[in-house]
């Protein structure tokens, strides 16, 4: 195959993968904006974690909240767990890496706060630790998985949302993760400042 052509055939599937999470998760997605309004309606916060590709889309959603989206408006409530050295190190080295989301969420979790709880498998033990600790702390929780949402998926409530997206492969499970990030922002944008053409 051509370069040309593998890039050709990258975006067909892109394509594919994005009509397919349309159809089968805008219920879901909607419910994710509906659960992140209504945090902040109750002057909640929401946290986020994840690792690799999944951490830096943690930290991006936390950038729009806290910074903005595409319109100016007040700055709001996010935590990306995956930025602070010293706590991350400190927890792994006494703890164990798979406490060192948990521990955060048990720190600075609020009853009624979301977690944003993102991993391409759904098997990420730190991940799920972190599920577990929100949970107890009374907080919503939204999943974002891909290839069948691995574990996490019997771990979830009946009030938490789940984002599974409908394919195998790594790097289109994040591309449409960072679909829906970019749609729940805008959602809770659209509620606070009013609806524009999309």
């Amino acid at each position: 195959m051509s370069t040309k052509n593998r890039i050709s055939a990258h975006f067909e599937d892109h394509i594919s993968a994005a009509q397919l999470t349309h159809n089968l998760l805008a219920t879901e997605i909607e419910r994710a904006i509906e659960t992140c309004i209504n945090t902040y309606n109750q002057a909640g916060k929401i946290l986020a974690c994840g690792n690799g590709g999944s951490a830096a889309d943690a930290q991006h959603l936390v950038a729009e909240l806290v910074g903005r989206f595409e319109r100016d408006r007040r700055p709001l409530a996010g935590v990306a767990l995956t930025t602070d050295t010293s706590i991350l190190t400190a927890v792994g080295n006494d703890y164990g890496f798979d406490q060192v989301f948990a521990r955060q969420v048990t720190a600075l979790g609020q009853p009624g706060d979301t977690l944003f709880a993102i991993s391409t498998s759904g098997h990420s033990p730190n991940v799920r630790l972190a599920i577990d600790a929100a949970h107890a702390k009374g907080m919503h929780v939204i999943a974002m998985t891909g290839k069948g949402g691995g574990a996490m998926v019997n771990m979830l409530k009946p009030n938490d949302v789940n984002l599974c997206i409908p394919h195998d492969r790594t790097m289109r499970i994040q591309e449409m993760h960072l679909m829906m990030l970019h749609l729940i922002c805008d959602g809770i944008d659209a509620h606070i400042l009013g609806t524009t053409p999309t």
